[in-house]
């Protein structure tokens, strides 16, 4: 699965701290799915981020085809 949210936050040119500030969401949250080494995400979580950038869960996360 694919993180966009470094894209997301590059074309609306916002940092994480935007993030943090406006939404609650811990810095360790949001640096965690910054550099993709989140192993999950909380619900509430996703909505916060969806609702702060005004996307759909499929602009944050989308499935990669594996390798063969």
């Amino acid at each position: 699965m694919r993180n966009n949210l470094r894209v997301i936050l590059a074309k609306k040119k916002l940092k994480m701290s935007d993030i943090v500030r406006e939404t609650g969401i811990s810095r360790n949250t949001i640096r965690a799915l910054y550099h993709e080494t989140a192993k999950g995400i909380q619900f509430e979580t996703l909505e916060k981020l969806c609702n702060y950038l005004q996307c759909e869960i499929g602009d944050l996360f989308e499935l990669e085809e594996e390798a063969v």
